[in-house]
């Protein structure tokens, strides 16, 4: 069998888990030796649909095996997709829902298939931290991702299902970067009604969110900075190197480990292109884990309470 090719479409490479999804799949490359080439849609839908429209449909360029991709927006390209499988290029979708790979499959015979976390599931998992760190209720600020992303949403929904009544939310969005949630806090800590709220917790739906609201709170003057700075803030994402280790060093309070899937990706094209009789699962999902585990947490919950440092 030839050497394999495969094309990664993240959405950037300012957010620590789009860096940790190249380095799996550069290290996936490795172990299965194939070659991978890695690129960036810096968070543009468009950039990325017009990005792998090059690679599908431009003669001057060699065509992958196969491509994956994490959407940059709120779709997954389906006439991409179809166009693709059409010039025989399997098509994986990463971290996002669809609707079309039943149809490509019955259509060509090229590996099509989706991985994702259950990102709802990810959610729940979030009330759950927040249900800890606030066992007597109180406010918190949710830094959500983009509005026209599926794993937003339904993170969103997990959430909501989970928490409490007496846990008030106030919601704002982000772009899964640092800088796009420093921006969102410190145009909020602007206003004068934040500074007269009372916000008990900040949870992120990724680590860098975290950090970004996190940087904004430090950039506070005066007597407020020690108030805004001894706030518990969780994120999403728990990369070893960073989400992880900012809860060892007490960053943040907690995250939500959510494997990188390109190594499973690769894994599962390789098989595929080895054994073409052999049935893919047309999505396959990975599982999170909160850190600390919900049991710490509540620990560090009952000590918030009583007003201690956790």
């Amino acid at each position: 069998m030839k050497r394999l090719s495969f094309l990664v479409s993240l959405t950037n490479n300012d957010n620590d888990y789009q860096q940790e999804q190249a380095a799996a799949a550069e290290k996936a490359a490795r172990r299965f030796g194939v070659d991978v080439k890695i690129i960036h849609a810096n968070n543009d839908a468009l950039t990325q649909s017009q990005q792998l429209l090059h690679y599908v449909q431009d003669a001057s360029v060699a065509k992958p095996d196969a491509i994956m991709f994490e959407p940059a927006g709120g779709t997954a390209f389906p006439q991409v997709a179809r166009a693709a499988a059409a010039a025989g290029i399997g098509w994986v979708v990463l971290n996002h829902e669809v609707d079309y790979i039943m149809e490509l499959r019955r259509q060509y015979k090229v590996p099509v298939f989706a991985i994702t976390s259950d990102h709802e599931e990810v959610g729940k998992i979030q009330g759950q931290q927040f249900t800890a760190l606030l066992p007597n209720g109180g406010s918190m600020l949710y830094i959500e991702g983009p509005n026209n992303s599926s794993a937003a949403k339904q993170r969103s929904v997990g959430m909501t299902k989970i928490k409490p009544m007496n846990i008030q939310v106030k919601t704002m969005r982000a772009n899964w970067t640092e800088e796009s949630a420093y921006r969102a806090v410190s145009s909020w800590l602007r206003l004068r009604t934040s500074m007269e709220a009372h916000i008990d917790l900040v949870g992120a739906q990724d680590d860098s969110m975290a950090m970004g609201a996190r940087k904004a709170f430090g950039e506070i003057s005066g007597a407020d900075r020690e108030r805004w700075m001894k706030i518990p803030i969780t994120g999403c994402d728990g990369m070893p190197k960073t989400g992880q280790s900012w809860v060892k060093n007490g960053t943040l309070a907690a995250t939500i480990f959510i494997p990188p899937n390109t190594d499973l990706a690769i894994e599962m094209l390789v098989e595929a292109f080895k054994n073409p009789a052999a049935t893919m699962p047309e999505r396959r999902l990975t599982q999170a884990e909160s850190v600390p585990s919900l049991a710490e947490l509540a620990g560090a919950g009952r000590k918030l309470a009583k007003g201690a440092k956790v």
